[in-house]
């Protein structure tokens, strides 16, 4: 295991945004891991652990070590003839995991193609699409205490999943690493979510009227292709911001100015989609600078010429939150993680 200084995150976030790290390192095993964090306690250095980098800003250099998490694996254990328990390690690509699960007919996170990043960093975010979160197939996580430096398990309860939220961004932020997550999985008689956004559209295009988790897969990866540019080609993060939920009441004062304004129920509360506000606020394809809105979807912010800083970045993101709640009263939180 090699510690290097000054290092260029670059190639670690997919904002390709360069900023340095004091130190950085690959752990591809828990006691590489180890041996880091007591490099970080010894120093007194911040640390942080990267995945994918696909959800994070830096808007500075790392004053600190940068951990990235290499760790690799899967195994499966059998439940009954319906369900089977899944366990990937953290460093295992997000969406070649899904594709793993498709193949050996496992269901569950088909609506979930395509998204960037790890498997060790989707339950920090509670990563979620079309209709489906991680919170809904979840059944528990191996985590390293950074305090004790012992493994624990935490299972769904603990972990207080809530839209794009987890303990592990609020009370424990900064006290677990996930090492591995397991999945509950259908073996049979899947129950396909077919009718949240365009996927049935998708479906009617490819002439599929009895799909199954494979179908349902593919249809979610050709939306995103047709609306999401690639984080290797142009810069970005994905999602930008978090769709809003607002009152009932609130709600109901923006329809009777915007009749055609697109929701969602949440709960007793409403879910206002973060782009169609964006889109409707006229920033849709707009460029200042090194950054953009992307031009098919608003709710991706991209490094448009390559050379961005992380800085120009959330100082584009402010201008969208002000414009947003100058025109609808609605303030947008930033689902990204901002350093």
């Amino acid at each position: 295991m090699e510690i290097q200084e000054n290092y260029s995150l670059k190639d670690h976030n997919s904002f390709q945004v360069n900023a340095k790290a004091r130190y950085f390192a690959k752990a591809s095993h828990l006691e590489d891991l180890i041996e880091l964090l007591q490099f970080s306690q010894q120093r007194k250095l911040p640390f942080l652990v990267l995945g994918g980098g696909s959800n994070i800003l830096f808007t500075q250099d790392y004053e600190g070590i940068v951990i990235a998490l290499e760790l690799r694996g899967i195994h499966e254990e059998k439940q009954n003839e319906d369900y089977i328990l899944v366990h990937a390690h953290s460093g295992e690509n997000w969406h070649q995991f899904v594709q793993y699960c498709i193949q050996k007919n496992y269901g569950g996170l088909e609506n979930l193609s395509l998204i960037p990043g790890n498997v060790g960093t989707c339950p920090i975010q509670n990563i979620g699409a079309y209709g489906v979160e991680i919170k809904d197939h979840f059944h528990s996580c191996v985590v390293l205490n950074t305090e004790t430096l012992l493994t624990e398990t935490l299972n769904l309860e603990d972990c207080h999943f809530g839209y794009r939220d987890s303990i592990f961004k609020n009370s424990a932020k900064g006290k677990y690493i996930i090492l591995s997550v397991c999945f509950k999985l259908s073996t049979q008689n899947h129950i396909l979510r077919q009718n949240y956004g365009a996927i049935s559209q998708q479906l009617a295009a490819d002439g599929i009227r009895n799909p199954n988790i494979s179908d349902i897969a593919n249809a979610v990866i050709k939306i995103r292709q047709s609306k999401l540019p690639n984080p290797k080609e142009i810069g970005n993060a994905g999602s930008f911001f978090k769709n809003p939920i607002v009152p009932k009441e609130q709600y109901l004062a923006l329809e009777k100015q915007h009749p055609n304004l697109p929701h969602y129920p949440a709960g007793d509360q409403i879910k206002i989609p973060a782009g169609w506000l964006i889109e409707q606020s006229g920033w849709k394809g707009k460029v200042i600078g090194n950054v953009g809105c992307h031009s098919l979807q608003a709710l991706v912010i991209i490094n448009a010429t390559g050379k961005a800083t992380g800085k120009e970045i959330y100082d584009f993101s402010s201008l969208i939150i002000d414009s947003v709640h100058h025109q609808f009263g609605i303030t947008l939180e930033r689902e990204v993680n901002i350093l």
